[in-house]
């Protein structure tokens, strides 16, 4: 996708967010409960400020900027909030995906488990690991929600906002849910489409943008106009998610590309190769597609039958078709100049990706 834009400054954005997280998790550090240990706390700090794009807060800020909001400390700290919610839905993800591997780190339930085996504790080091990880997905939601309700609005508009934030925060949860069921179920293109849409593809574009347009006051018809360019690009983004799980640089991406084959996650890309395969190829696929001993040259033959279904050209043709979209809905959208310059960067980036 080749689009021309004006530069925005994406990089002073995202350091402004981090400062912000930083002065956030620093004053929660004297309120940490005497004779509790540490590791939770510790663990919370490195994961959070550690990499990742601030994508959930550049849109929020953005929606805001959008609508007519000034730039200012309060919709910095309101966006940043999102930055918790986010690391309480990857550490939660990566639990139930079993996934070793985050932003080229150990994941948070690995790290635990890696402690319990080294202290020679005693019990089950992956149950520790994953019962200790659990809290600390849990406490980065209670974060999330008492960042964003100190962020420095007034209360009506945090109120005004929140009920955005709310939506959202059940949208992530049932996806969830949905993503364990249509992994049991029928495998369909359907159903994993809706498992991104509601998984991730809103609360990744759709809702942040929402957020921070009901913040700064935008009447309900704006809001509901972002719905046009927020979700066929958060479909896209999660589309672009899929591939570089299978066909990406572990260097890059942070993440294991035997995690999703392993796990067997439902994809969209899996469906449209399953759907296509021959009856060998078909074969193979039920042998090697979630199998949890997976090597290295069975996900090289899996990779091999995407490509020859042709799975893998439809869905690059999936996030073009939806990137297009989006973006045509943009140029409609009674957002600011400015704004809609940012969100057709951000746009680029989050899908002509190699993380």
């Amino acid at each position: 996708m080749t689009v021309t834009v004006a530069p925005t400054d994406t990089a002073g954005l995202r350091a402004r967010f981090d400062a912000e997280l930083t002065a956030f998790l620093d004053r929660q550090d004297p309120d940490w409960p005497d004779g509790a240990p540490r590791g939770v706390f510790t663990t919370l700090h490195r994961f959070v400020l550690a990499g990742g794009k601030r994508l959930r807060p550049l849109f929020c800020y953005w929606g805001w900027r959008g609508a007519g909001g000034p730039d200012c400390a309060p919709i910095v700290i309101a966006a940043a909030a999102l930055e918790l919610f986010h690391a309480f839905a990857l550490i939660h993800d990566d639990i139930l995906d079993g996934s070793d591997r985050r932003r080229g780190e150990p994941s948070v339930h690995r790290i635990f488990a890696d402690l319990h085996t080294r202290s020679s504790w005693r019990g089950d080091p992956e149950a520790y690991g994953r019962n200790t990880a659990l809290l600390c997905g849990d406490l980065c939601a209670a974060w999330s929600d008492q960042m964003f309700h100190e962020c420095g609005l007034s209360p009506e508009v945090v109120h005004r906002g929140y009920a955005v934030f709310a939506l959202m925060r059940t949208e992530v949860i049932a996806g969830e849910y949905l993503d364990l069921v249509s992994g049991v179920g029928d495998g369909s293109v359907a159903s994993a489409l809706s498992v991104i849409r509601m998984k991730a593809a809103r609360y990744t574009v759709t809702r942040p943008l929402q957020i921070g347009a009901t913040l700064a006051g935008a009447p309900p018809e704006l809001v509901d106009a972002l719905i046009e360019f927020g979700d066929p690009l958060g479909d896209a983004f999660q589309l672009r998610d899929d591939v570089l799980g299978v066909f990406g640089d572990p260097a890059v991406t942070g993440k294991s590309i035997l995690d999703d084959l392993r796990e067997g996650k439902p994809t969209v890309m899996m469906a449209l190769a399953r759907d296509a395969a021959d009856r060998g190829q078909g074969a193979r696929l039920r042998e090697l597609f979630g199998n949890p001993d997976l090597d290295a040259d069975g996900a090289a033959e899996l990779r091999e039958i995407i490509e020859s279904t042709g799975a893998r050209r439809k869905i690059e043709q999936m996030i073009q078709v939806r990137a297009e979209a989006g973006l045509a809905a943009l140029e409609h959208t009674a957002l600011t100049a400015e704004s809609r310059a940012a969100l057709t960067a951000l746009a680029v980036q989050a899908i002509d990706r190699q993380r």
